[in-house]
């Protein structure tokens, strides 16, 4: 293995930069004794950028190959200076990492300032991979980059071109039973929400449709059954809804709800969008996960709960995932769901990441940590929470319009029955830039038969339960206001 730097990261200077990594990093009190490994780093010295930042990563697994794409080099007004990706083709043993060419002006003559918003897709039936981006340069619309390898990709295909374009997301139909074998559905909020189909391997996109109804929401993430349903649950501004698709994206029904959300505001000045993580199973049944306190008396934090549909449209009432006990200090947020594709109902396997401060009222004292949680039984029983990382301090992170950022959503994917997470991790600045980059572990999340699982069977809502802050914007930019007859009373 050797690691490959070509050339120096200015403005355009960059004709190549791919690296097969083999940097470990040990996380200070590591309670799950997991190594880290370091799979991608800024290099860009772009003048807009808070360098070394990484931000926010998806990941998607098929076969042997995991990739996972991120925002590189943050910039405080919204995006990176490029989208980066990591990938391993060896079932997460060894990583390659890089830059989309052709997307920003800081790459391969790319023309948008900045992108954001990575997502990551395979089309089994056209070989594939695509990941989904928002092209930046005062308007945001939305992009593909496709490669038939995780590792080189194409310049990007625009899929919307109308501006004002927020939290896109990609997945495709893999099923070759289903009608629409082949399909990839992209989502996108204005905060109306839109979708459009390619049926050629992303090549071409189809016109922009609504719900009928024309839900608005942020932070859809479509995931299609077997028979070829999509189903995308989002965020709909006072709780989650849900809407599908039976026909292949020709047309989408009316949003249904899933859940209300009720959410304690994080401390810290912490940019924290309080975005679902949504996945699916062998037989097509659907989780949703996502922070909410209404299981913790005066909605002091946030637990992580489960809702469940097997049709996108009936979903079951929330359950808290017993990361720790309801007396605890501990405040839990931005989660990333893993379901193993080849594992189903009582037997599914889950692995869950997620962001977490110790002591939710820490001020402008707060630690930051990375931990992690197990289930073996379709999210009937959980290990306890387990610390991957951390603790990092906020002022290590790059600041952004709307907070400090680690991420907006997280991600963790199963290759080959193994889950794997990818999440950003932050050290103290040295020499006036951040050092802030993306890690995986050297081995998958995976917890021993004989390690306690704990249940929230008993756990009952408190009476009552109110947000302790009032969401203001429909989308994470602020620039769709709630109005005050749709927002929810305050505490």
């Amino acid at each position: 293995m050797h690691r490959s730097i070509l050339g120096s990261c200015g403005r355009c200077s960059i004709f190549f930069f791919t690296a097969v990594l083999v940097l470990a990093f040990v996380a200070p009190a590591a309670q799950a004794q997991f190594t880290l490994r370091k799979i991608s780093i800024d290099v860009f010295t772009n003048a807009s950028s808070q360098h070394k930042s990484e931000v926010e990563p998806d990941t998607f697994a098929f076969g042997s190959t995991i990739v996972s794409a991120f925002q590189v080099a943050r910039i405080f007004s919204g995006g990176g200076a490029d989208i980066g990706f990591a990938t391993s083709t060896d079932g997460g043993n060894t990583w390659t990492h890089g830059f989309l060419p052709g997307l920003t002006v800081n790459y391969k003559g790319g023309a948008f300032s900045a992108a954001s918003d990575a997502s990551v897709a395979y089309d089994a039936k056209h070989g594939q991979w695509l990941i989904s981006a928002l092209p930046l340069s005062g308007v945001a619309d939305v992009s593909v980059s496709r490669s038939p390898d995780g590792i080189h990709w194409g310049k990007p295909i625009a899929v919307d071109r109308s501006g004002g374009d927020d939290k896109n997301w990609i997945v495709c139909d893999n099923t070759p039973t289903s009608p629409f074998f082949g399909n990839c559905y992209s989502e996108w909020d204005t905060p109306t929400t839109f979708m459009s189909t390619s049926t050629d391997g992303g090549l071409t996109w189809g016109q922009a449709k609504s719900t009928a109804d024309h839900a608005i929401g942020v932070g859809g993430q479509p995931l299609v059954q077997l028979d070829g349903t999509v189903v995308v649950p989002i965020a709909g501004g006072n709780g989650l809804i849900s809407f599908t698709s039976t026909d292949g994206g020709a047309t989408w029904g009316r949003s249904k709800s899933i859940s209300n959300v009720i959410e304690h505001g994080e401390a810290g000045g912490l940019r924290s969008a309080g975005l679902p993580s949504a996945e699916i199973d062998a037989a097509g049944k659907i989780y949703v996960v996502w922070s909410d306190c209404r299981f913790r008396s005066g909605c002091s934090s946030n637990d992580l709960v489960l809702s469940t549909s097997t049709d996108g449209t009936t979903w079951t009432a929330p359950s808290r995932i017993p990361v720790d006990p309801t007396t605890s200090t501990v405040d839990h947020f931005i989660p990333g769901l893993g379901v193993d594709p080849n594992t189903a109902g009582a037997t599914a396997h889950l692995a869950l990441t997620y962001y977490y401060y110790p002591v939710s009222q820490c001020g402008n004292s707060c630690q930051l940590d990375v931990g992690f949680v197990i289930s073996d039984d379709g999210g009937n029983t959980w290990t306890a929470g387990k610390q991957l990382a951390g603790p990092m301090q906020l002022n290590w992170l790059p600041n952004t319009f709307s907070g400090l950022m680690v991420a907006d959503y997280l991600s963790t994917s199963y290759v080959n029955g193994n889950p794997f997470g990818v999440f950003v991790v932050a050290s103290a600045p040295s020499g006036g830039v951040l050092n802030q980059a993306t890690f995986t572990t050297t081995t998958p999340l995976m917890a021993s038969a004989d390690e306690p699982r704990f249940s929230s069977r008993g756990d009952k809502p408190v009476p009552n339960a109110k947000s302790d802050y009032v969401k203001r914007y429909y989308d994470d930019e602020w620039r769709f206001p709630i109005p005050p007859s749709k927002k929810p009373p305050k505490k």
